[in-house]
């Protein structure tokens, strides 16, 4: 491989993951103070370590198997051995803890749970860079001088910080947990691509086959919500019947047995496939059987499960994958509720890949207008059925462009047509008050003249800074400084609205 290949592989592979997790963690610690939240400080280790969440508790875990693997490592100079678990590590930060909490760092679990997973992240990417240094001595110090700001008598730099000691507690079982929780989103995420059913597709239910209770326990448990989200399926069904979905056969591994049995292989390989369902479940269960007078291990016997589809079904219909003891089957067809989730995510994406058009950071916030481009379309009763999931998924309510008020600055606008056959528009525009002019028109005992004054002041102000003085006020201002006007206490919500979908949301609940 050549030096500039290589080069963009390291780039492309390591450190654009790692960077991206970090800016990740940036741009949602920056979020808490433009929604005018304490600035974010990150929360003592041994608090974190009693942390509830799973994924949490798992990260924890792996950081600590990192540390615990590094110094076991290095003290016995196997240096070849330590980056490639290094960046199977950054893989797993990023693409299951990052991936899978995208919710909680943004907040949408609340403050306290944010502050949490900001704060396992910090700490994760804070320990992952002290064990990196060695190796990327050059990005890990860029990270750690932007880090250690908030983390007052931290080292001035990374090099001078001594290598992590073993802090917390490693739980092997948690981490087995999550390596079987991945397990089973890739077989998923196979069968999906075979029938050419995108994530953005939900669909209604997902089997997984395993004889062992514990492995079904963590999957249906407390890993439950994980699968479900990650794989857009609505429910997951367990099953600990072998034989319910599979017939079971057996096959010796040849590249494992050849070389030790020798010429007796013809006849194990014989009595191995000739081995009824029950004699397999039984080798399974003891994890040895003999034959013709060898023991043969899990190792030596390859045990595959052929799915067997339920009558009366295609395999348009059901499909399954499987992978050694477990089997994944999905259920494809699709109803009405479907195909509206389906329409929901698709607009969802469209809103996402516009604001990255426009160049919109995460923190920056704008309200979302639809407008239909159809005659006749069903499309706003189905966004309406999704609005839920829509407003989660956008951070706002979808709006109808008719609310745009005109004083109004759209920042994007796109047309989209033939998504499920449906044609509309989206536009992106800041945020814009909303008066309620009869409550004003009181304020100054019908004075219009008044009323007008105050909302041409109110909208010349900055509109952060009005967010915050209505903070502070706890909902209420007092604008005593126009002119010829008496002094009135406008109050939030009452008076007037800082965005549009706020006065919707208002509307309405009533």
């Amino acid at each position: 491989m050549s030096f500039a290949l290589w080069y963009f592989v390291q780039v492309k592979d390591v450190f654009l993951p790692w960077y991206n997790a970090y800016r990740f963690l940036v741009q949602n610690a920056k979020r808490l103070e433009v929604e005018g939240l304490e600035p974010f400080t990150p929360t003592e280790l041994a608090t974190l370590q009693n942390s509830s969440n799973v994924l949490d508790q798992w990260i924890n875990s792996a950081t600590q198997s990192l540390v615990h693997f590094v110094r076991q490592e290095m003290d016995a100079y196997r240096l070849y051995t330590v980056v490639p678990y290094l960046l199977k590590f950054l893989d797993n930060l990023t693409n299951i803890y990052v991936r899978f909490n995208r919710k909680r760092l943004k907040g949408r679990n609340g403050e306290i749970d944010c502050r949490t997973a900001l704060s396992t992240l910090y700490n994760v990417l804070l320990t992952s860079c002290k064990v990196m240094s060695p190796f990327t001595p050059f990005f890990t110090e860029v990270l750690y001088q932007n880090m250690r700001k908030v983390c007052p008598g931290s080292e001035e730099s990374v090099h001078y910080c001594s290598f992590p000691p073993e802090e917390g507690k490693r739980d092997e079982q948690i981490e087995q947990s999550v390596s079987r929780m991945m397990t089973i989103i890739d077989l998923a995420r196979n069968i999906r691509e075979r029938h050419n059913k995108p994530l953005k597709s939900p669909l209604r239910e997902m089997i997984v086959v395993h004889p062992d209770a514990d492995f079904l326990n963590d999957i249906a448990g407390k890993l439950r919500e994980y699968v479900l989200e990650e794989l857009n399926v609505r429910s997951l069904v367990p099953c600990n019947d072998s034989l319910k979905y599979a017939s079971l056969r057996a096959e010796p591994e040849f590249s494992v047995l050849g070389k030790r049995l020798g010429k007796s292989m013809g006849v194990v390989t014989k009595e191995v496939k000739s081995m009824s369902q029950e004699e397999i479940l039984a080798f399974e269960q003891s994890g040895e059987v003999t034959i013709a007078t060898h023991l043969l291990k899990l190792s030596d016997i390859k045990v595959i499960r052929d799915f067997k589809r339920p009558d009366g079904l295609t395999e348009k219909e059901i499909d399954a994958a499987g992978d050694g003891d477990v089997l994944v089957i999905l259920d494809l067809r699709l109803d009405n509720s479907l195909i509206e989730a389906a329409v929901a995510r698709e607009v969802v994406n469209r809103i996402q890949k516009l604001r990255k058009r426009v160049a919109l950071e995460p923190t920056d916030l704008v309200e979302v207008y639809f407008e239909s481009l159809d005659e006749k379309s069903t499309l706003q009763d189905i966004l309406n059925s999704q609005e839920n999931y829509i407003k989660d998924a956008v951070g706002s309510p979808f709006l109808p462009s008719t609310m745009m008020p005109q004083n109004s600055v759209v920042l994007g606008e796109e047309s989209f047509h033939g998504i499920y056959d449906f044609s509309f528009a989206i536009y992106l525009a800041r945020p814009a008050l909303v008066f309620e002019s009869a409550a004003i028109l009181t304020l100054y005992e019908g004075n219009k003249q008044f009323a007008r004054g105050l909302e041409i002041y109110m909208l010349s102000r900055d509109h952060s800074n009005l967010k915050l003085e209505f903070q502070k006020g706890n909902g209420k201002m007092t604008v005593d400084c126009i002119e010829n006007q008496p002094s009135v206490d406008v109050v939030l919500g009452q008076h007037v609205f800082l965005a549009v979908g706020d006065y919707f949301s208002r509307t309405k609940t009533h």
